[in-house]
């Protein structure tokens, strides 16, 4: 399990999904999220390898908490 920290944005490309941009520059895209755009956190979980999305955005994290930062 890793830690992300960073804040989420709202990308409202296909429907809409949330992403983590963190501090160190990188975009990922998160499974889910029950914080508003804007918000900085720290995301416990993992990043998905080997997934498909249809979004155009990094790679996706399986959140398993999200907390503000």
């Amino acid at each position: 399990m890793a830690k992300f920290t960073g804040t989420v944005r709202h990308n409202s490309l296909e429907g809409g999904f949330y992403e983590l941009h963190t501090d160190n520059g990188e975009v990922f895209r998160l499974s889910s999220c029950d914080v508003k755009a804007g918000v900085r956190v720290v995301v416990d979980g993992s990043v998905e390898k080997g997934g498909f999305g249809i979004h155009m955005s990094g790679p996706s994290i399986k959140v398993n908490r999200i907390t503000p930062a």
